[in-house]
């Protein structure tokens, strides 16, 4: 068994003394990136009619996927040569640069900018984060460690969209970008005396982390890699860009979608486009479930405040109600642990996600309430909760010490990639068809899709 880079008495939680600083630390992270998250989807139709910003709706969301990918990349080779402390203090210093610009836009193409460089960092940190619980924890704890990862959505996401929509109408949406760098200081504060006990030397054969020194042979760096995450990500902007070209647009998205599969193929391991069995599928289902939830998940408050005339502040709500879900689901798996097993969470996880997208489509297609696709979503938060935990604990199960870094990367690049193309393209869907519920069941139409593409791989993430 993998040894832990932090001694601990056997049978010891992660609230253990142990690994306090460092559990609190990251889950203040993912906290912070939860909040953003949350916060920004539920004012970004405000910012939108108010920059004029429609035709860069979907790039709002799909271009910090796309620049993630080469943070990703970048973090990924830097925590195997060194550790995850340097590469994670960097992204949470970018993170906060791209808040700012964001947050003092006054256009929306300087909204894009600032998100762009947003989830340069938020890329990068979500890498050196599973790098560090790779490092830290034991194989036994990852489940518990990840599950606490899923709960730290649960404050945000019962005071994020509530407290954005509040903002956006009483202040203005820039103080939701802005508000978010203050969390970077309470955040960082935990997460410094926690780096302390996190080695930073490069892995050795048994597992641990050497702080002794560098290996005889350490990871080389890989520009040739980074070079291929540009590509991909230029072809994910290429590709949202292309709806605003009505002649050459169908080529250019079509080439757009190939350059990113091809440019995609030497981040991931070998198999993932054709679905091997094992580690590959297990990738390559994250990217599908990721594409499904999030594509259509950015159309859900868009949807119930053009359409159903909810305010900011209640469509924000339902995200909460997802959110909520996707941590209670998350707390469930951890609990039960080897009583259902990883394939098994997977497969649930994703009918569940396709259930939640189903009843948004047949919401917006047949009229029914908007109750019906708030509850929904609801569903789908759970599927979330249940697969996602388990397809991280499987993808650090399946690495060595010294493919954590590339492992943890491919996993994030599949997740990010996967968003950003389904939101991509769900941005030129929308704006192709002439009518708004035309516009919004497209969009859930091929959510579904690709939801379907999931639940039809799941079962082979079981060797």
């Amino acid at each position: 068994m993998r040894e832990s880079a932090v001694s601990a008495p056997a049978g010891a939680g992660i609230l253990h003394r142990h690994y306090l600083l460092v559990t609190v630390g990251a889950c203040a992270l993912v906290f912070l990136a939860a909040f953003e998250s949350l916060a920004v989807t539920t004012v970004m139709p405000v910012v939108s009619r108010e920059l004029g910003g429609a035709g860069l709706y979907a790039l709002a969301f799909a271009g910090p996927l796309a620049t993630g990918v080469i943070g990703m990349v970048g973090a990924g080779n830097w925590s195997d040569r060194r550790g995850p402390v340097g590469p994670l203090l960097a992204s949470v210093a970018v993170f906060a640069l791209g808040l700012l610009v964001a947050g003092t836009a006054g256009t929306m193409w300087a909204v894009v900018a600032g998100r762009l460089v947003q989830g340069l960092g938020g890329g990068a940190m979500t890498v050196a984060l599973y790098v560090v619980v790779a490092r830290v924890y034991p194989a036994v704890l990852h489940p518990r460690i990840f599950a606490a990862f899923s709960a730290a959505w649960v404050i945000p996401s019962l005071v994020g969209p509530f407290a954005a929509g509040l903002v956006a109408q009483l202040a203005s949406w820039h103080w939701v970008f802005l508000g978010v760098v203050v969390l970077v200081i309470p955040a960082l504060a935990m997460l410094l005396p926690a780096l302390r006990g996190v080695r930073s030397g490069n892995a050795n054969g048994n597992g641990s982390v050497d702080a002794s020194g560098p290996p005889a042979a350490p990871v080389p760096w890989a520009p040739g890699r980074l070079a291929w995450a540009a590509l991909a990500a230029l072809a994910v902007l290429g590709l949202n860009l292309s709806s605003g070209l009505p002649a050459a647009g169908p080529l250019l998205a079509g080439a757009a979608v190939v350059i990113a599969l091809l440019a995609v193929r030497p981040l991931v391991p070998r198999g993932t486009l054709t679905a091997r069995r094992g580690l590959p599928s297990v990738i390559l289902i994250r990217g599908l479930v990721a594409a499904g939830f999030f594509g259509a998940e950015v159309y859900l408050p868009y949807l119930l405040v053009e359409r159903y005339a909810f305010s900011p502040t209640f469509a924000g709500l339902t995200l909460t109600g997802g959110a909520l879900a996707w941590a209670a689901a998350s707390g469930v798996q951890s609990r039960l642990g080897g009583r259902l097993g990883s394939p098994v969470a997977v497969r649930i996880g994703s009918v569940m996600v396709l259930l939640a997208i189903a009843l948004a489509l047949a919401t917006t297609a047949l009229g029914w309430p908007p109750a019906v696709a708030i509850a929904g979503w609801v569903l789908a938060g759970g599927g979330m909760g249940l697969a996602y935990p388990r397809l991280s604990v499987m993808t650090l199960a399946l690495s060595t010490p010294d493919t954590e870094g590339f492992n943890s990367s491919a996993m994030s690049i599949s997740d990010s990639l996967g968003g950003a193309l389904a939101l991509a393209a769900t941005g030129i869907v929308f704006t192709a068809f002439t009518t708004t519920a035309a516009s919004f069941a497209g969009v859930f139409v091929l959510t579904a899709v690709i939801a379907a593409a999931a639940v039809a791989i799941a079962p082979r993430v079981a060797h």
